[in-house]
């Protein structure tokens, strides 16, 4: 892969220049000190991955993604001196089109690398996801059919997002009333180190109840359960929500497509299932399932995408009964269920 970096600071520079060059396969397409300078060197020579700081001089890592995105899209992962000392920024990059997010590397004596591996899995991910078979980023550019007998324990709103998702949750889920009566579930492609950060964060947007997804969890009307593990999250029973590493050879864990699958073998009720802005492919195929098994389906539009890799496969599948802006998906599904609340 040829990989940029973006830092002001030379021993972070210097920490992942030997960390690429020592795994092999990998090639430094470029060296920028700031996000403007990021912002013009990607425009005239786009890498297949950025790893992008936060904090630098000019212009910070937030503003460089969503221009970059913008103008020249390409993957980027943000990499920062420590990941929770940031998460706000590190979930405002990630709203902006950012994939994922990790520790710099630091040169240790004698001329270790702490974080290396750490980076490479990372670096890892995204190769699978943009090589052979994957998208590539694009260039940048209603009737319900709920049934009359549902209650507010048999309905689910199951959601999958990936780069930009973070901002697109927030956008959504804080358009949702406190006393929305269907349980959330989110899948979102994140860190298993930050997702408490990032249901904190989404905590903040919204009036909902927001939390991460135990074993054994039970989806409840008017609170949000977001994947928090590496492992996927399934439900495994009707009623009950768990994790499992199987299948392993997805290029996400937790993968969006295997939760929607769980979803059409275990749920007894009502659900709508919603695919987010996101690299990829991972939920269309299982969108498709929950269509074909005649549960509601939306897909973001390109408009309002960060990375319209996700939603335009589903739509390529025809699996969204309904493409929608993202300002009008948390609205929709208001008004899909509230005027039925005390069902």
């Amino acid at each position: 892969m040829r990989i940029a970096i973006v830092n002001d600071m030379f021993m972070a520079v210097e920490a992942m220049r030997r960390v690429l060059t020592s795994a092999g396969g990998h090639q430094i397409a470029w060296i920028a000190r700031d996000g403007a300078e990021a912002v013009d060197r990607c425009a005239n020579d786009r890498p297949d991955l950025i790893l992008m700081d936060l904090i630098m001089p000019r212009m910070d890592g937030v503003e460089a993604t969503r221009q970059i995105m913008a103008k020249t899209p390409c993957a980027i992962v943000v990499v920062t001196a420590n990941v929770n000392d940031h998460a706000s920024k590190v979930f405002e990059a990630m709203g902006g089109g950012a994939l994922d997010a990790v520790n710099t590397p630091v040169l240790s004596d004698p001329g270790n690398l702490d974080g290396a591996q750490a980076l490479l899995k990372k670096i890892d991910t995204i190769r699978k996801l943009i090589g052979p078979g994957g998208n590539k980023y694009p260039e940048s550019g209603t009737t319900s059919i709920l049934g009359p007998g549902d209650s507010r324990q048999d309905r689910l709103v199951a959601i999958g997002a990936s780069a930009g998702g973070p901002s697109a949750l927030a956008k959504i889920l804080g358009s949702l009333p406190a006393d929305f009566p269907a349980a959330v579930v989110v899948v979102q492609h994140v860190d298993e180190n930050f997702a408490g950060g990032l249901a904190d964060w989404l905590r903040s947007h919204s009036p909902l109840r927001v939390r991460l997804a135990e074993e054994g969890d039970r989806p409840t009307a008017g609170t949000v359960f977001l994947a928090a593990r590496e492992s996927h999250l399934v439900l495994t029973s009707p009623s009950q929500l768990g994790y499992t590493r199987q299948p392993v050879d997805c290029s996400y864990h937790p993968s969006v497509d295997v939760f929607f699958k769980s979803v059409i073998h275990h749920w007894r009720g009502t659900v709508i299932g919603v695919l987010l802005t996101g690299m990829g492919r991972d939920g269309a195929e299982g969108l498709k399932g929950l269509r074909e098994r005649g549960h509601h389906t939306i897909a973001q539009d390109q408009a309002t995408s960060a990375v319209y890799g996700m939603p335009k496969a589903a739509a390529e599948l025809n699996a969204a009964a309904e493409i929608l802006a993202l300002d009008k998906i948390g609205p929709h599904l208001t008004n899909m269920w509230m005027h039925r609340k005390r069902a």
